[in-house]
């Protein structure tokens, strides 16, 4: 695993040259268009030599998605994305954040899920409800390793870029809760009461919120308390990442909320006039180094995985429907959840728009359906999945800019 890694990492830095050299385009979305031709030119190779094609095959599926973002990127992008976040703005939204996050995810995951079930039947695909609603819920929640670096560059008014932002820092951690829920009915593992889910909403949910709070309170003081050595308070925001966010998964709570609730609080630490101007520079570069490099390993991941896919036209058809399925699915759940809020919270059409385009998906809902048992099922969602995520990236992200650009404008 660690040869792998390493290589993944050694990969990630000659992509991000020549994109940087040649295509000039944001990185994640440079790093990952390169990577997907990459793999389209191993590919190729099936025609030239199928044994070759086989060991390349072989070695890509032999790499652990999964427990590459899930036990080591995604507590450090997390972290490395809240801790830039402005906490007092973030507070001023968090009731409508709260309502994308929770209420926009399951409304969104049914209506993917029920759609995705009949145009899966109309194509000639054998797909159980159940597991339809599963692929409604991987793919419900905005990725937000995805969003940030773009929204950065695009020119997002504030309070639209605060609504983004936090509703992808945290939905991410109740689309899993919902994914797992529904994948165990799916698998007839467990005989589920409502009381029963809740409950482990609860704790995933809360539990990771409270060692958030904990370790965000901790890294504070230690910080603050070192405030003249930057290369220790460094090393002890790595410490809070890395250690907190291994404890979670020991306790069975949602190390992707600890982590963004840590790094909300150690950011919003960093803007006290305590805090030394060279402490805060150090701090600021260090999480921003980490957070492009491992942004630039994840989505060379992501385009490594397309190796692994067999090509199946009737597969391909529907992750094309899935990508407009999708984002009528996010349309939907953006103005229905203006039922929930104050007037003055509310999208109007522009923000709406916006909201649904800038919601990209990532390497999360590939992770999830990577995770899926091994069979017919799993290859027609993680199908859709790649094809949702790669039109997500590159269509989406290319083109956020000119949409913010545009639909903003009145509200200047």
């Amino acid at each position: 695993m660690f040869e792998i890694f390493v290589g993944i990492i050694a990969l990630a830095a000659f992509l991000s040259y020549l994109n940087a050299k040649f295509l000039k385009l944001p990185e994640t979305i440079g790093v990952m268009i390169l990577s997907i031709a990459v793999s389209l030119l191993f590919a190729a190779s099936y025609f030239i030599d199928q044994t070759y094609f086989d060991q390349v095959t072989d070695f890509a599926k032999s790499i652990d998605f999964k427990t590459i973002l899930f036990d080591f990127l995604l507590g450090i992008l997390l972290f490395a994305g809240a801790i830039h976040v402005n906490l007092k703005g973030l507070l001023k939204e968090k009731l409508t954040v709260f309502i994308y996050a929770t209420f926009g995810v399951l409304t969104s995951t049914f209506i993917i899920g029920t759609t995705f079930f009949y145009i899966a039947s109309l194509i000639g695909l054998d797909m159980s409800y159940l597991y339809s609603l599963v692929f409604g819920a991987l793919i419900s929640p905005t990725d937000p390793v995805a969003v940030l670096a773009l929204l950065k560059k695009a020119g997002t008014p504030k309070h639209m870029e605060i609504k983004i932002v936090g509703e992808s820092l945290f939905n991410d951690g109740v689309g899993i809760v919902v994914f797992l829920t529904i994948l165990a009915l799916a698998t007839m593992m467990h005989e589920f009461e409502f009381s029963h889910i809740i409950s482990e909403f609860d704790k995933e949910a809360g539990g990771g919120f409270l060692m958030g709070f904990l370790l965000g309170h901790l890294g504070k003081r230690c910080i603050v308390s070192v405030n003249k050595q930057s290369v220790i308070a460094v090393h002890i925001s790595l410490a809070i990442v890395m250690g907190g966010y291994v404890l979670s998964n020991m306790l069975y709570i949602s190390g992707a909320i600890a982590m963004v609730v840590a790094g909300l609080i150690i950011g919003n630490s960093l803007h006290s006039k305590n805090i030394s101007e060279d402490l805060k520079n150090h701090m600021n570069i260090f999480w921003k180094v980490l957070d492009e490099i491992f942004n630039a390993v994840l989505f060379v991941l992501i385009g490594i995985v397309m190796i692994t896919l067999d090509f199946n036209i009737y597969h391909l058809l529907l992750g094309l429907i899935s990508v407009v399925i999708v984002l009528l699915s996010r349309y939907i759940s953006i103005i229905l959840s203006n039922f929930l809020l104050k007037r003055v919270h509310r999208a109007n059409k522009n923000d709406a728009l916006i909201l649904t385009w800038a919601g990209l998906r990532g390497g999360i809902s590939i992770a999830l359906a990577l995770s899926l048992p091994e069979g017919e099922v799993k290859d027609i969602i993680l199908y859709a999945t790649y094809v949702v995520v790669v039109f997500s990236i590159i269509g989406q992200g290319l083109t956020i800019e000119k949409l913010v650009s545009k639909l903003s404008k009145p509200n200047k």
